[in-house]
């Protein structure tokens, strides 16, 4: 009896002629997370990516849990595989799910027969390995309508695979399928909430963290590294690009009516993230932002920030409240390393006084006392790149 994990894709699906570029790319992601544990055998067949251990010792859990985290998969289970006969299927489901079987209070068989080369139809096979577990367990009543436990028969092209159903996977598309984009990486609660939903819609994201030392410490530098790595699980591949920000911001401050700090700020983060994005082959930004939570995110604000730009800004967070976010943030256990005392550059030098509903031609103005093209070359000629493992 074969320990196996099935995982069910979702979106993918649908896909029509480029769906095998969506299937290898999801094959690809599980390798890459499995890889650590062991040897596995990973192939994808009749809109199922069956994942198989090669070892003795691997940890299935453990590759259970990380299979929960890769998106492009709506539901995933442990499952033992048996030989295409009617016997040894029920000799597996009541070896396989005894435990189940004996805590269950009723049950029912679900057969699905995907391999029409199989003598019995589904009904006859759910007939025959119900019946078969009523005699074993002749006190657990079937119940065709709310069974506490359902046994899942699938019958397949290369085996049998019984299991008792699955749980939610982490959805979306794989990702590295929908392109590549930098996400502004602060300190907050948003920010990690907004990379991992576009990384969910299948983007490779490059978060980007603007640091300004002294004015902010290293301690708050180390709580982003600490939120990367815990939405690395989630985005694959990360390297956070640390660009120094203090020269900007002091210039900003001597120079510039203070009114305008934080928006003259903003349009400076999202010229160097679009500088770092065209660099990285990126075709957009990705910003936590959300209507109206603070002075430089009114719709009039957005405008006069995202002004500079050439690329798309992807806002996922927009039309949240701001429980909506905490509870995402809960979820993916970013929240109490958010929420830590260590100010980011967004808190240097706010103004007492921002304006919410900024003309651009006011901002442009205030702006251009600054050498724009210097402060932005140097920024980036002296950022720091971390691999995030």
């Amino acid at each position: 009896m074969n320990d196996i994990l099935l995982l069910k894709p979702g979106e993918l699906v649908l896909k029509g002629q480029n769906r095998h570029f969506f299937e290898d790319r999801l094959r690809s992601n599980v390798a890459r997370r499995l890889k650590s544990l062991g040897r596995f055998q990973i192939t994808s067949v009749q809109s199922t990516v069956y994942v198989e251990p090669l070892e003795d010792d691997i940890d299935l859990d453990e590759a259970f849990r990380r299979c929960r985290q890769v998106f492009g998969i709506i539901s995933l289970c442990r499952a033992a595989a048996c030989e295409k006969d009617k016997d040894a299927i029920l000799n597996t489901a009541l070896r396989y799910l005894e435990p189940e079987l004996r805590r269950a209070k009723s049950f029912k068989v679900e057969s699905k027969r995907s391999d029409k080369r199989f003598p019995m139809t589904s009904i006859q096979l759910s007939q025959y390995v119900g019946g078969g577990i009523g005699e074993a367990f002749p006190d657990l009543p079937a119940d065709m309508h709310d069974p506490d436990l359902v046994v899942h028969v699938e019958v397949r092209e290369t085996a049998a695979y019984v299991h008792a159903g699955g749980v939610p996977g982490a959805g979306g598309l794989p990702v590295g399928t929908c392109g590549r984009a930098v996400s502004l990486l602060s300190g907050g609660i948003d920010s990690p909430v907004s990379t991992y939903m576009i990384a969910r819609r299948g983007v490779q994201i490059i978060p980007v963290h603007f640091f300004s030392f002294p004015y902010t410490s290293e301690l708050a530098k180390d709580k982003v590294l600490k939120l990367a790595k815990k939405l690395l699980p989630w985005c694959g591949r990360l390297t956070l690009e640390v660009i120094p920000f203090t020269h900007i911001q002091e210039e900003i401050r001597d120079k510039c009516p203070e009114e305008f700090f934080t928006l003259i700020m903003r349009r400076f983060m999202m010229r160097l993230a679009q500088s770092v994005a065209m660099a990285n082959g990126c075709g957009a930004l990705v910003t936590g932002e959300n209507l109206g939570q603070v002075a430089s995110q009114t719709m009039e604000a957005i405008r006069c920030t995202e002004a500079p730009l050439e690329l798309p800004v992807l806002r996922p967070l927009i039309g949240f409240d701001k429980e909506q976010i905490i509870g995402i943030a809960r979820q993916l256990d970013t929240f109490e390393t958010s929420i830590l005392p260590y100010e980011d550059c967004c808190t240097v030098f706010t103004p007492r006084h921002p304006r919410t509903k900024p003309k651009p031609e006011e901002v442009e103005e205030a702006e251009a006392v600054l050498d724009v093209e210097a402060l932005c070359r140097e920024a980036l000629e002296n950022t720091e790149r971390i691999p995030i493992q």
